[in-house]
């Protein structure tokens, strides 16, 4: 049986893979070496320099492809570095369609670093997709989607838009971050890039920094493995052997992820002192319907504002928590709480984060894999 032909928890821990060639080693070993021997100038085993390749770090990149359903992977130092690597696909004068609710660190390397280089970024609502194709002119390169969307749980129709890019004959890169591709493969539902922060889920145990990029057509894919060489922003071997572990669990974590997610979500919303909880599984989700059609489950991060909605009440419920953690990040097995507004988004202005709903008093739930009694024990305690 041909291990392209797997379902998708056995890729997590065949996909891509095979034993090492030197003595049968099942998991990659760590190729700990900068370069490689030569017989002649020029004529090596496929590896001459490791900013260039190592064989780990192909490893992971073959993972990561096979997940999914690409045909080509590659592995950055950070999910940041895999972005600015999709927008060096740009010139000076190209435009970039971006949602508005979107990670913080992927605003400010679009508004503070590219910008000034001339490529100009419009910041729109992508909940409904008829709304994109009036932004979109001759000079659009690209149309960046995040679904669901960080931190506010939006969900964007990537079927919908990438309709719009085929017509307009631009590039469509969709964040899967929060999703994995556990729950929905944007390759499938006709995107042209994927990224991943692996930092998160993939890697899934908060030790080890990593971005990723997956395509399927290979002339994009050459142009990004350019870029990604020139610029340098590759991961190491050990990074990428954690990310290689943490892949083989993926879909044990994430079924887990889901269902803790869901109980959160419910107790949340039924909480007396707890005025909006956003979490796309909810039938009355805007977008629901949509959700419910391109993902397998609903994820375990969540987002809600106390009663009363001010700052002061955010702070003081994520200072009590004692099994969330107060700390930047997601997608670990232990579960994180966070403040968008002076963290993850801390580089959005205040007035620009608060028309897409990143209030004060908005608070971020990574829900982990802990026992579900647990972490509602703990919510009650800290909200009171």
């Amino acid at each position: 049986m041909s291990k392209n032909n797997l379902k998708f928890n056995s890729k997590t821990i065949h996909g891509g893979q095979q034993p090492d060639k030197a003595y049968g080693a099942v998991m990659p070993p760590i190729y700990q070496t900068s370069t490689y021997a030569q017989a002649t100038p020029g004529t090596h085993k496929g590896y001459a320099y490791s900013r260039s390749a190592n064989p780990t770090r192909t490893a992971l990149e073959n993972s990561i492809a096979s997940i999914e359903n690409g045909n080509y992977g590659m592995a950055f130092g950070s999910g940041l570095a895999a972005i600015d690597a999709v927008i060096k696909l740009c010139n000076p004068g190209d435009e970039v369609v971006s949602t508005n609710d979107l990670y913080g660190g992927s605003y400010r390397l679009f508004k503070k670093i590219f910008e000034k280089y001339g490529i100009i970024f419009h910041f729109i609502g992508m909940e409904n997709a008829a709304n994109i194709e009036k932004y979109i002119t001759d000079k659009t390169k690209l149309l960046w989607v995040e679904t669901p969307t960080n931190p506010m749980m939006n969900i964007i129709d990537i079927v919908a838009v990438s309709s719009l890019a085929k017509k307009h004959n631009v590039l469509l890169a969709v964040d899967n971050t929060f999703a994995t591709p556990y729950l929905q493969r944007p390759l499938d539902l006709g995107a042209d890039i994927v990224m991943h922060s692996a930092t998160k889920y993939l890697g899934g145990h908060s030790d080890v920094v990593v971005g990723a990029l997956i395509v399927n057509d290979k002339a994009l894919a050459e142009e990004l493995y350019f870029i990604q060489n020139a610029s340098g922003a590759i991961c190491g071997p050990m990074d990428s052997f954690l990310v290689l572990r943490g892949i083989k669990t993926l879909h044990v974590r994430m079924q887990r992820h889901c269902e803790n997610g869901k109980a959160i979500a419910t107790y949340l919303r039924n909480h007396p002192k707890v005025e909006k909880v956003f979490w796309p599984g909810f039938k009355d989700h805007p977008n629901h319907n949509i959700a419910k059609s391109q993902m397998k489950d609903f994820g375990g991060m969540i987002s809600f504002i106390p009663k009363g909605g001010t700052y002061a009440a955010a702070i003081k419920i994520v200072e009590k928590l004692q099994v969330f953690t107060l700390a930047e990040s997601l997608g670990g097995v232990e579960s994180l709480a966070g403040h968008p507004a002076s963290m993850t988004h801390g580089s959005i202005p205040k007035a620009e984060r608060e028309k897409i709903g990143v209030v004060d008093a908005l608070i971020r739930l990574s829900v982990g894999i802990e026992d579900e009694e647990d972490l509602i024990e703990d919510l009650k305690q800290a909200i009171g």
